[in-house]
């Protein structure tokens, strides 16, 4: 079994478990602000779900089409190595960072593998 690290949880899933779903099942919050109450609910086309994943080559599906058109769009940028926690399935190990402003799409880490930044001081 695959496990996700985030916000300073290692949490089990099955292989090809939604990203979002396992999130959001541990009580980690995914969605920052106001984006708890608006977002798509998984569709994809909201955007407000980005997240940084770390692993193995492999260790997530590749992007698909609503993945990669969402986030070609402001204020995401495609060459930043954001996924959609929606449409992201678990293969194996990872590690989940996210970014603040509404949708993901900041520089500053809001929670890490680790937890949040300021507990960790």
């Amino acid at each position: 079994m695959p496990t996700v690290r985030a916000n300073g949880k290692a949490i089990e899933c099955e292989v090809g478990a939604n990203l979002r779903r396992v999130l959001l099942d541990a009580g980690i919050a995914l969605h920052n602000g106001n984006a708890s109450i608006i977002n798509c609910r998984s569709i994809g086309t909201c955007g407000t779900c980005a997240v940084q994943i770390e692993g193995e080559a492999g260790a997530v599906n590749a992007a698909n089409w609503r993945d990669r058109a969402r986030r070609s769009l402001p204020p995401h940028e495609p060459e930043r190595d954001l996924r959609l926690a929606c449409q992201t399935q678990v293969l194996s190990d990872i590690a989940v960072t996210k970014y603040d402003g509404f949708w993901g799409q900041g520089t500053e880490p809001v929670w890490t593998p680790a937890g949040a930044p300021d507990a960790n001081v």
